[in-house]
Formats: C-alpha cells, sequence, structure tokens
C-alpha cells in the first residue's frame, strides 16, 4: 500500500529592499512599559538590544506595498521557479496577524481575505481554488502547511500554497526598544501529494498555552503617554516571561513529532526555526539536546536569518527555507534524504513543530 505524504515542491520569498540598521534607531525617544522614559544613551540600548537579540538590521516594505502585495510577490517567486500552474492548486492558505495595513496608519484591513485578494491578484478562475487565512501568531505559517497536509493525506487536495506575509513595521510602537524587533517580509511554499512515501512531511505537532500565557504577546497602547495618537494599539510582549516559557516548552513540542514521526533527534540535519531572538533560538536547541542526553557540535545545524532581516513572524521559516534551498545561504545545504525539523512558536501562546524528509 503505497503511503501519501505532502512534498515540497517549490519555494518563494520576498525580502523587502529597504534596511533599516539599528543605529538608525539613535533619534528614538524610548519609554518603559508604564510610560516611564529610559534615561539611557540610545547607544546603550541599541547595543544591549544587539547583545540579546542578535539584529543588526531589519528590512521594511515600501510604503505602497501592503501584507498581500508581498505575499503575492512569495507567491509568483514560487510559481515562476516551478512552472506549475496556477489553475491547478485547491488551496492557498494564508498566515499572517494584522491583514492589509496602509502606511500611516495601524489599523487592519482583513475583508476580503489576504487569501482572497492573491487568488484574485494571481487571476486564478477556479472556483474549487479555496483561499482562507490562518492568524495564529508567528507559528501561523508552520500551522497552515500543517493544515495543508491535512488536506492532502485525506484526498481532498493534491496541490496547496501556503503564505507567510507581515508588516510588522506597522504595528510596531517607535518608542518601545522591543520594536527594534520587528520587521516585514513574505515566504511561500507549494505542497503537492506524492505517493513516494520516503520524501515528505512524516509528522507533526501543534500545542496552544493559553491559560497562563495567552497574553504574553498583546496589543497595547504606545508606551509614550504622550503618543500622537492615542487611541492605536501596538504590538507588545513580556520578553522575559515569553523566553522562559519558549524554553521550557518548544523542546517538548518537537520532541513529540521527532517521537511520532519515529526519527531520533541524531538523525536530523537542520533545525529550522522562528527567528525571533538568536541567543533564545540556541536555548530551545541546546535544551532540544539535553532531552536526548545528547550535545550539539554541528555549527550549520541550526541556520539563523534574524541578524539581517530581524522577526518578520509568520515570514521567518519559509523565507529561511527558500534561501537556503535556491543557494543563498553560506555553507548551508539540504539533501535528499536528510531529516529536518521545522518549528515555530508566538503569540497565543502556540508551538508547532514538523518532521520533513527531504
Amino acid at each position: 500500500m503505497n503511503v501519501i505524504r505532502s512534498v515540497f515542491v517549490a519555494t518563494g520569498s520576498y525580502i523587502p529592499e529597504v534596511v533599516v540598521n539599528n543605529c538608525d534607531f539613535r533619534g528614538h525617544r524610548f519609554f518603559e512599559k508604564d510610560g516611564v522614559p529610559i534615561e539611557k544613551d540610545n547607544d546603550t540600548i541599541i547595543e544591549k538590544f544587539r547583545e540579546i537579540t542578535g539584529i543588526s538590521a531589519r528590512r521594511i516594505v515600501q510604503p505602497q506595498q501592503k501584507a498581500s502585495d508581498i505575499g503575492l510577490i512569495a507567491a509568483q517567486n514560487a510559481l515562476a521557479s516551478s512552472g506549475i500552474d496556477p489553475e491547478t492548486i485547491d488551496y492557498i492558505i494564508v498566515a499572517h496577524n494584522f491583514g492589509d495595513m496602509t502606511c500611516g496608519t495601524n489599523r487592519t484591513d482583513m475583508v476580503p481575505t489576504l487569501a482572497a485578494r492573491i487568488k484574485h491578484k494571481l487571476g486564478i478562475v477556479n472556483p474549487d481554488c479555496v483561499a482562507y487565512d490562518v492568524p495564529f501568531g508567528c507559528p501561523g505559517w508552520v500551522q497552515g502547511v500543517i493544515q495543508a497536509d491535512y488536506y492532502i493525506r485525506s484526498g481532498d487536495a493534491k496541490r496547496c500554497l501556503v503564505i507567510g506575509a507581515e508588516t510588522l513595521s506597522r504595528v510596531s510602537d517607535r518608542y518601545d526598544r522591543d520594536s527594534m524587533i520587528y520587521s516585514d517580509g513574505a515566504g511561500a511554499v507549494i505542497l503537492e501529494a506524492s505517493e513516494n512515501g520516503q520524501q515528505g512531511i512524516l509528522a507533526h505537532k501543534t500545542q496552544s498555552h493559553t491559560i497562563e500565557h495567552a497574553m504574553l504577546l498583546a496589543m497595547h497602547p504606545s508606551s509614550n503617554p504622550n503618543a500622537e495618537d492615542a487611541s492605536n494599539l501596538y504590538l507588545k510582549m513580556n520578553g522575559r516571561k515569553l523566553y522562559e516559557f519558549a524554553l521550557t516548552q518548544v523542546p517538548l513540542v518537537i520532541k513529540s513529532a521527532l517521537d511520532k514521526a519515529g526519527v531520533n533527534l541524531s538523525e536530523i540535519k537542520k533545525v529550522l526555526i522562528h527567528q525571533a531572538n538568536d541567543k533564545m533560538d540556541a536555548a530551545i536547541l541546546s535544551r532540544l539536546f539535553k532531552l536526548y542526553g545528547l550535545e550539539n557540535d554541528d555549527t550549520t545545524l541550526m541556520p539563523m536569518t534574524i541578524s539581517w532581516l530581524g522577526n518578520s513572524s509568520v515570514a521567518t521559516v519559509p523565507t529561511l527555507l527558500d534561501l537556503i534551498m535556491k543557494g543563498k545561504m553560506e555553507d548551508q545545504h539540504i539533501n535528499k534524504g536528510d531529516n529536518v525539523v521545522i518549528a515555530s512558536v508566538g503569540a497565543g501562546m502556540n508551538i508547532n513543530a514538523i518532521i520533513y524528509r527531504f
């Protein structure tokens, strides 16, 4: 009996052209979350930020661009690199958290869905191509892939396009030093049904920790009590508790997915994890290895882009995957037969992991 698995047949991404370096924040006025001005000089604040997060630069969209625009570019990139006819796509799943936001306002626009907008802009006529959105925090794109896997393995779909697109720069409070984390970007994959049985998604696991941790990332007013538009809400996080949560829970979810797949950590060639904070991701990997009584001495196991791309939420993992698959990351390659972990954690608090064999 043939085993149907979901395989990646194309990847695509869009990395915005506008670069914002850490030094560009020197002219900002930063406040604590309780509205008290931070008295440290900005050079000290910025350097401490770089030491903690590993971020030196980030990318933001052009004023005329919105999330659906850059999601479209990532999708077109995946389609062009594969030669796939868009009319043959059964599902378009778009992960995001804030919809389309016009430059100058952080009010969201999600009607119609971003997936519907992208399907429209792709010119897909087929009404059986179902288009919908997934708001699931930073793990949204990974969850979209998991949903596509369910459709494919059930026989409901043969081909799915999963996109992650976000413009976090437009929900960032310029008076909050955490705003230096956020960036914009988009990534996409096309999955197909395969009867090969040896390649594709082997297993996955998702959890939502809402009782104690739902509000670790949430929308709140500006840290500046005299901000220009007091009615605006911005993305805020409890960084310390989020860090502690991720270190405790993410390794357990990854291990659960590995156990379901029947794959040992020693067999994993790459860990593609959401790029939120390089020290946190390194600590998660270390905790994961400790669960197996192992130590990691492979410096290429967990490729990172956060230092120059920042945290683009749902776009970090598909962008990373696309860069590796297209040979755009030095010393990073994925070969046929490689087992790879794909994982994310974010608002909710949601965690997910996929075990994939190339």
